[in-house]
């Protein structure tokens, strides 16, 4: 017994001096403000098949060292939606070959040009790929590891004496949500997943503020295989149309911007890397608004539609005037993305104009029991800013420009 007493007692002792010389020796980071802003979603959130760009090391270097991963360290890169075990591995074993673009580097970069030399920018991936919106809620394993990593993050900073925020998620899904035909609300419950996540990360972080989301709009419409071009009866539409209006209707989602004025990888399902960073960039836009406690950025939507006989007037939000019809980034489509169509499926609009901040839309016949579409077209199977699912109306922002978002209207009487 005496020597197990002994045995433990010098332990007890190594143990003690270990932690105060470590104490004593430990580095001091000096005051910094983390400002976490992950992002969560389906493949576009782990940027699946967009070719990387981003030079890590120029991450880090050209910044200082204040764009890190939930370890608030630099190794970037490595990800597994399945355990923290593999992604782990994957970061011993130096395994990169999913190290996709993902669009919260551009938005890191510009909020550490942005933001002041205190302020360290915390940026990861989390979701899980071809998953619809239920399918990545509350209690799932990737719901889960997204909130431990947060965790991580807020614990490494607490370690190191600095404050940590989550302002705000960054949300990339909804593909599934309209290639899939799932029954149910995509606004409802996109609606329980925020109140989770909500919850959830401020019993984390301890703080007060609310954390908004910052929502992209999916346009994966023609990857349906029930899509067929001006069916009265489509349900594609339903996903994108909810998006469009959880972003211009909710005060706490602020818009980052549409995927189609971009190249899709093979003309397919993906956006590319120059894709993932304008994303990025309209991001950044909202980040810093939530930051700075800005009026909120809704992004180019309508917001009122009126009948006038044969003509439809839609008044639109516009974030930097004028609108404009820009054919070139993205290619002409009939009547710039706008489509009116009867009950028969026959399209009845005849010419788009644009009057200031909105746009009238003329057609043959009284609108009235139609549905007003626009960006719900392209070619069967196909995406992006040439074939797929698009329109050619956006602001005239000249950084990074503002595209409408799709949407869908019945012309109720």
């Amino acid at each position: 017994m005496k020597r197990l007493f002994w045995i433990v007692y010098l332990i007890g002792v190594l143990g003690l001096s270990y932690y105060f010389i470590d104490k004593a020796c430990s580095k001091n980071y000096g005051h910094k403000v983390v400002v976490c802003i992950p992002v969560y979603g389906q493949s576009y959130a782990l940027g699946e098949e967009a070719t990387r760009i981003t030079n890590f090391d120029s991450l880090r270097i050209k910044y200082n060292g204040r764009i890190v991963t939930e370890k608030l360290d630099y190794t970037f890169g490595y990800f597994d939606h399945s355990s923290q075990f593999k992604q782990w591995l994957k970061r011993v074993l130096h395994y990169d070959k999913k190290a996709f673009e993902l669009s919260v580097y551009s938005m890191a970069e510009e909020l550490a040009l942005q933001l002041g030399e205190d302020t360290v920018i915390c940026i990861f991936p989390g979701g899980h790929g071809m998953n619809t919106i239920q399918q990545l809620m509350k209690p799932v394993e990737p719901y889960n590891k997204f909130i431990r990593e947060i965790a991580t993050a807020y614990d490494k900073a607490q370690d190191r004496g600095w404050e940590f925020i989550v302002p705000a998620v960054c949300w990339m899904q909804g593909e599934s949500d309209i290639v899939e035909y799932p029954d149910y609300d995509y606004k409802a419950y996109f609606h329980r997943m925020y109140n989770d996540l909500n919850t959830d990360i401020k019993q984390v972080t301890h703080q007060k503020e609310d954390i908004r989301i910052i929502c992209y709009q999916a346009s994966t419409i023609t990857k349906g295989l029930r899509y067929k071009a001006n069916n009265y009866d489509a349900t594609e539409p339903k996903a994108p149309t909810a998006q469009m209006e959880l972003i211009r209707d909710d005060s706490l989602i602020w818009a980052s911007g549409p995927t189609y004025p971009y190249d899709f990888v093979n003309e397919s399902l993906h956006i590319d890397a120059v894709g993932q960073q304008n994303i990025g960039r309209l991001a950044a836009k909202s980040a810093l608004g939530i930051i700075r406690n800005q009026k909120r950025n809704k992004g180019l939507v309508p917001m009122t539609y009126e009948v006038e006989g044969n003509d439809i007037r839609i008044d639109f939000n516009v974030p930097c005037p004028p609108l404009s019809f820009d054919t070139i980034q993205v290619k002409k489509i009939d009547n710039y993305g706008f489509n009116v169509v009867r009950r028969d499926g026959v399209d009845i609009v005849s010419d788009v104009t644009i009057d200031q901040n909105s746009v009238i839309i003329h057609c043959t016949e009284s609108p009235q029991n139609a549905k007003l579409r626009y960006g719900i077209n392209g070619e069967f199977l196909k995406g992006g800013r040439k074939v797929g699912p698009r329109g050619n109306l956006r602001d005239s922002e000249k950084y990074v420009s503002n595209w409408c978002l799709m949407f869908e209207k019945f012309l109720s009487r």
